[in-house]
């Protein structure tokens, strides 16, 4: 399974890849039960994990500059019932994280997401588009 097909859909938990997307919707398998159905753009929204963007006290950075840094951190995972736990680590994993802009229920996914990629051994690479987009920089900066 590749980081770049992975999305998060409002409304539902965990996360999914995307098998096929058409104007109304799109396909997806759990990654934790491997069901698939279909789901709605009416009623749902979904965020492949390579778009995210996390708020640092920099500028941003992508999800996986954080999910990168929490996977060479010694640090083990707090309890995602467990804020300040959660907060704490955040702090020591990767302190550039803007703690005043970036909420306890996404420090909690984070945990949460980063805990089901590691499980199904999901290997934190950016598609070749996205690292091409990055590299190029933005349009119309010049």
């Amino acid at each position: 399974m590749e980081y770049g097909k992975l999305v998060a859909v409002t409304g539902l938990p965990g996360l999914y890849e995307l098998m096929s997307s058409k104007a109304d919707g799109g396909i997806v398998r759990s990654l934790d039960d491997k069901s698939t159905k279909f789901v709605s753009t009416r009623i749902h929204q979904f965020s492949h994990l390579e778009s995210i963007e996390v708020y640092t006290i920099r500028d941003n950075v992508n999800l996986i500059d954080v999910f990168h840094a929490m996977e060479k951190s010694t640090a083990t995972l707090p309890d995602e019932k467990d804020i300040k736990a959660i907060k704490k680590y955040f702090e020591q994993v990767y302190p550039d994280m803007d703690h005043d802009r970036v909420y306890d229920s996404d420090r909690k996914k984070m945990i949460k997401w980063f805990a089901l990629l590691k499980k199904h051994a999901v290997a934190l690479v950016l598609s070749e588009s996205v690292e091409d987009e990055s590299a190029q920089g933005e349009p119309g900066q010049g």
